[in-house]
């Protein structure tokens, strides 16, 4: 179920941000990075291993290249040889959902717009100047979506934008004929995303090559 869950994760990213879709390997999937100064591609492993984690970290040799796997990062942290490190700060949670219908109006002062081009359905809420205050994506995968670059202004926090986003992508992707929500979360995230009905399936331990 996990390791299923994660390679939904990993497509949808692969989606959302216009990436080459990823690539089959013995211990999972690398997906090549474009226009990122911190990341040149990532290694996602849709099981924990220690000898499918130790292969994947051998055949990287570009700095800056990712992996991430359903584990705790201390489980991984002694399976990784010289050059890589655990990145504690960006450890995530992988996150599922049955799709609900909610409804959502937007509150006094703001308008919500949604804009879809090709697979990927972006939602915004402007304000009354028509800036963006918050903002939000979603890969569709038939049955499946994955949501993805969720932010809000800090100008505009805690007025429930964060939400607003959430539930406006939910209800488009109900209509688009999807049920099932899969996302990897930050930690401040999992907080929103827990109040929306979202369960964690598991930690995102991540590590990064960087000899």
């Amino acid at each position: 179920m996990v390791a299923n869950t994660v390679r939904t994760w990993a497509a949808g990213w692969a989606v959302s941000r216009w990436t080459p879709p990823p690539v089959e390997k013995p211990w999972g999937v690398h997906i090549e990075v474009v226009d990122s100064p911190v990341e040149v591609g990532r290694h996602v492993l849709p099981e924990t291993e220690e000898s499918l984690v130790r292969s994947a970290a051998a055949s990287v040799t570009a700095p800056r290249t990712w992996m991430k796997m359903p584990a705790e990062p201390e489980r991984i942290e002694p399976w990784l040889p010289r050059g890589w490190v655990v990145a504690w700060e960006d450890t995530g949670h992988l996150m599922v959902v049955d799709l609900v219908a909610t409804g959502p109006v937007a509150p006094e002062g703001y308008t919500v717009t949604l804009e879809t081009v090709g697979a990927v359905t972006c939602a915004r809420v402007l304000d009354a100047a028509g800036a963006t205050a918050a903002r939000g994506q979603m890969a569709l995968l038939g049955e499946e979506v994955v949501v993805d670059r969720v932010v809000t202004d800090e100008a505009h926090r805690r007025r429930g934008l964060g939400g607003l986003v959430m539930r406006t992508l939910t209800d488009r992707a109900l209509e688009t004929g999807a049920v099932i929500g899969v996302l990897g979360a930050t930690d401040a995230g999992r907080a929103l995303y827990e109040t929306l009905g979202w369960k964690k399936h598991a930690t995102l331990a991540e590590c990064v090559y960087r000899p």
